[in-house]
């Protein structure tokens, strides 16, 4: 999408500079230099978060209300008060995630994404099955129920849960211990500010968020302080649940990123 597309779009939403700050995640000074021609070759992570805003697949808190289907009946109800009953009366097709009683619209993932989160997968679940482990790998779509309440309700990218009794015929009561996801523009601010907090909130040991823009790793640690350590794709990175006796190798997703990016 190109810029003058992006300035029919901005007037078409109604959105002002300052809103578009908001849901980006883009800071003000940038976006207002990009659209008043100051800024000529704006960086690409930056592109891509701006075009995400104006795609109708963008992820962001849903301000008219959802119509839940409940029996014959459809109820509807103001965002904060949606519950994990409403969640699961929603149609099949409508991809969500409860988080405090808010409902987050979810786009469908690109093929990159999915390509990350199988192989990441793919090393937690082969390290597990080679070494006889217990724990059991997670891959989205599984609901998680993540604080034993009824007001959240999420779908990590990849999982490790230990413990048996989390387990569900319908998805997992309660916190993984391990929790990965891979962020994009639009999702950005929720991956890192408001799934941190619950996360870590809920009792997840260890916490990734990848970014393929960036190509980095950000990993949060329960036990350790609130700073994440930070990775490059270069590069092995030891799952500290493991005490470093698995290691994710990143050098096949590096290569997947950079084929996209060109």
């Amino acid at each position: 999408m190109t810029i003058e597309e992006m300035k029919k779009k901005k007037q078409e939403k109604g959105y002002s500079y300052a809103r578009m700050a908001e849901l980006s995640g883009v800071p003000l000074g940038t976006i207002q230099k990009i659209f008043s021609g100051e800024t000529t070759s704006p960086r690409y992570d930056t592109l891509q978060a701006l075009e995400n805003l104006f795609s109708e697949s963008f992820a962001k808190p849903v301000t008219e209300p959802l119509m839940v289907k409940e029996e014959l009946s459809y109820q509807v109800h103001t965002q904060g008060s949606y519950t994990v009953e409403d969640y699961r009366a929603l149609p099949e097709e409508r991809r969500v995630e409860l988080i405090d009683g808010y409902f987050y619209d979810m786009a469908a993932p690109t093929f990159l994404h999915q390509q990350i989160a199988g192989e990441i997968y793919r090393q937690i679940a082969n390290y597990i099955l080679d070494n006889g482990g217990s724990c059991k790998p997670l891959i989205s779509p599984v609901d998680v129920q993540l604080d034993c309440d009824e007001r959240t309700m999420v779908q990590p990218d990849v999982g490790i849960l230990c413990h048996d009794d989390k387990i569900e015929k319908w998805g997992v009561y309660g916190a993984p211990e391990f929790v990965l996801e891979i962020i994009s523009p639009s999702t950005k601010r929720k991956d890192c500010i408001k799934k941190l907090v619950k996360y870590m909130d809920a009792g997840v040991r260890e916490y990734w968020i990848l970014d393929p823009y960036q190509k980095k790793l950000l990993v949060y640690l329960a036990e350790g302080d609130a700073c994440p350590i930070i990775y490059g794709l270069t590069d092995p990175v030891p799952v500290r649940i493991y005490e470093g006796a698995l290691e994710i190798r990143f050098e096949h997703i590096l290569k997947w990123i950079e084929e996209a990016e060109a």
